[in-house]
């Protein structure tokens, strides 16, 4: 069958379908889960005859969509919040994951940028960080201690005030992307540049083992954290400027809802990343260089998993999953 034939010959069901996750169409679980294998079967269809056409992308939204209705709208004695961390948020992933992508490489190319001004450009750490901490940081090292900043303040005052700026940065990261994606890329862009001077200069001082063993014990976490979250606030933009077969307003509800969820995700990765901060990396330059290894491995490990490797294996859980009709 042709393409064009095997739209209209579905559109009018595929439009039923779009009712009904909008909740315009009132449908009760076993008439969601009827419509759930009628998705997967024209979605197995269109992914055998028509692999790279948009119909498959269409499908494959609509079907994730449907699903995600079910498991909202079953009976279930599963906790919702397990459930939000367990499924929902894995599954979104695995629907925008071609924006965890573009949030990466804008990572990487700002973090280059970073290294690379800070090399030839003998004042521009100072422009970014501040006279007051490179001066300080310099005076920390010539001590022998060049994470010695981190150390300052008490363990729960740290704790509590960096996480609570850890969060605003995030904050800023996911809801500028309400400007068209303009006003995450900004944020992004600034914070990454910062990181790669910041490490450039420690590598500069001779001590950039001795900051990575501090930094990255609470950084694996809270940079990997942003980057999920500029991934988040470019599926915002990304809503608004391109609504592909919705209207703009319903793209934009999809768009904020789904989003909304993966920065939400994040939250406890960045409190984590606070406590390390606040309480464990002031102690780093005391620590075996296997323990501090072991931290930022398994905390870069966790984090990884959870939004890189994750997320396949519940999709390939729900390609395989038929809802029980009662």
């Amino acid at each position: 069958m042709r393409e064009v034939a095997f739209i209209k010959q579905n559109k009018e069901k595929w439009l039923e379908f779009e009712l009904a996750i909008f909740g315009k169409a009132k449908k009760n679980p076993d008439e969601l889960a009827n419509l759930y294998i009628q998705m997967m079967n024209d979605l197995s269809y269109a992914q055998t005859y028509y692999p790279k056409s948009k119909t498959v992308i269409y499908l494959n939204h609509l079907a994730s969509q449907i699903y995600q209705k079910i498991y909202k709208t079953k009976r279930t004695e599963k906790n919702k919040i397990a459930e939000f961390f367990i499924t929902e948020v894995p599954l979104l992933v695995y629907q925008y994951r071609r924006y965890l992508i573009y949030a990466f490489v804008l990572f990487f190319a700002t973090v280059a940028i970073g290294v690379i001004s800070a090399k030839y450009d003998p004042n521009f750490v100072r422009l970014i960080l501040g006279d007051n901490y490179v001066n300080e940081t310099l005076e920390n090292i010539k001590k022998g201690n060049p994470m010695a900043v981190y150390g300052s303040g008490s363990n729960w005052g740290s704790f509590i005030s960096i996480t609570m700026n850890n969060l605003f940065v995030g904050a800023k990261c996911y809801f500028f992307g309400l400007f068209a994606g303009i006003g995450t890329f900004y944020i992004c862009l600034s914070n990454c540049i910062m990181l790669g001077s910041f490490q450039y200069f420690f590598y500069e001082q001779g001590v950039f083992w001795k900051s990575v063993r501090g930094i990255w014990i609470h950084g694996a976490m809270e940079i990997f954290g942003i980057v999920i979250e500029t991934a988040a606030g470019f599926i915002l933009g990304a809503s608004i400027l391109f609504p592909k077969t919705f209207s703009r307003m319903n793209s934009f509800k999809i768009g904020f809802k789904n989003s909304f969820k993966i920065y939400l995700s994040t939250f406890p990765f960045t409190i984590a990343a606070g406590f390390l901060e606040g309480f464990i990396t002031r102690y780093s330059i005391d620590m075996p260089n296997w323990l501090s290894s072991f931290i930022i491995l398994f905390t870069l490990g966790i984090i990884s998993f959870y939004y890189l490797v994750y997320p396949f294996i519940v999709f390939k859980k729900t390609q395989n999953y038929q809802p029980k009709l009662t």
